[in-house]
């Protein structure tokens, strides 16, 4: 346990050193504009269509994207000048480098998710709407979101470990997050994309009545958890046997 948090702390160093952690501020300042310009109808319920309006964009395309940048990132500095075998050479096991990899980048989501927060909380605040905030669609949203993307962030992972390049599995991320404008409209395909499923889990209950939108949140949950148990342990074997 104690190695793991060496391990740890120094993968999170070196992502803090890096400029990166201002790419998550960048979607919940972008939803917090979206989030204050959305017109809401008359006798509509305001909360389900200003959150509703912030996810679109931040669940859709920012967190997927974020999920292989940050994932490729945490394994830049290994694949340079022989970092590899210069870590590995170490007292320390393939499995809690990749437990500490997976953790900081899961981590970086998750307080993309809590700016997210913020956001929600500040348009909510400009348009003054009446009543209490409802937390519980808040909360359900954020964290749904961050569940779904486990899944991503494992499999990115994975890519990102095979791949020496990174601009490779980056692309690829990118290239399979753009179809989710498309694919999130299907009932028979959206439910089982891993692109798809962050912008499904966050998206209010009623907002969206189309499509994969009209999925379960229960059955959305079992499809990102067998997802996640699959390409975790996938990419945790691949690392362990793979030779460096």
């Amino acid at each position: 346990m104690r190695t793991f948090l060496r391990i740890l702390s120094a993968e999170t160093l070196k992502m803090s050193r890096s400029g990166i952690w201002l790419i998550i501020l960048a979607s919940p300042i972008l939803s917090l504009l979206i989030g204050a310009l959305v017109s809401v109808p008359a006798g509509a319920d305001p909360w389900p269509i200003m959150v509703g309006s912030m996810v679109m964009l931040h669940g859709m395309l920012f967190l997927p994207i974020m999920a292989g940048l940050f994932a490729a990132f945490v394994c830049r500095y290994e694949h340079t000048g022989g970092g590899w075998k210069q870590l590995l050479v170490l007292p320390v096991t393939r499995t809690g480098v990749y437990l500490a990899k997976f953790a900081v980048v899961a981590g970086m989501l998750a307080l993309s998710q809590l700016f997210f927060l913020l956001a929600l909380i500040g348009a909510a605040k400009y348009h003054g709407f009446p009543g209490a905030m409802p937390w519980d669609m808040f909360l359900k949203s954020i964290l749904g979101g961050w569940i779904a993307c486990l899944p991503l962030v494992a499999l990115q992972l994975g890519a990102s470990l095979n791949w020496s390049s990174f601009a490779a599995p980056l692309s690829l991320n990118v290239s399979l997050t753009i179809p989710n404008m498309l694919i999130v409209n299907s009932a028979t395909y959206g439910p089982f994309y891993p692109w798809a499923q962050p912008v499904l889990a966050m998206m209010p209950g009623g907002e969206a009545n189309y499509g994969a939108f009209n999925l379960p949140y229960q059955s959305l949950l079992i499809t990102v958890l067998g997802s996640f148990l699959l390409f975790f342990l996938a990419g945790l074997t691949y690392f362990r046997r793979k030779e460096i």
